[in-house]
């Protein structure tokens, strides 16, 4: 069974449960939105893209996020997934990022986008 998240109760008043797909896009938006040392027993799992809100917008600003959300993505669910590309752009307070990865079980291929910070 693969927990839904956030945890909530389905229709049955049960554990909401999530398919294979739903269940890798948790984990990563979960990953990625997870500052380092959150986590009392895993005090390096996490991406710490929250941080990178406040950095400059700038292509180096936005290939140091890629980078380093391609690095946390493969130390944690390197087992799970293959990264195909990580786009992160910088405009203002607004950090956008999508991840495209595929299912190693399945082969198939699946995205997250996340938007981080407010527009002016």
């Amino acid at each position: 069974m693969l927990i839904d998240f956030p945890y909530h109760f389905d229709g049955r008043d049960r554990t909401a449960e999530a398919t294979e797909a739903k269940h890798i896009r948790n984990l990563i938006e979960q990953l990625l939105l997870t500052n380092p040392g959150e986590r009392v027993n895993r005090p390096d799992f996490g991406g710490g893209v929250n941080q990178l809100v406040f950095a400059a917008a700038s292509a180096e600003a936005a290939a140091t996020a890629g980078f380093m959300i391609r690095g946390a993505l493969q130390t944690y669910l390197g087992q799970r997934i293959l990264v195909e590309d990580v786009v992160a752009n910088a405009e203002d307070s607004v950090l956008k990022i999508t991840v495209i990865y595929r299912l190693l079980r399945t082969g198939v291929t699946d995205r997250v986008d996340l938007t981080l910070g407010e527009a002016p």
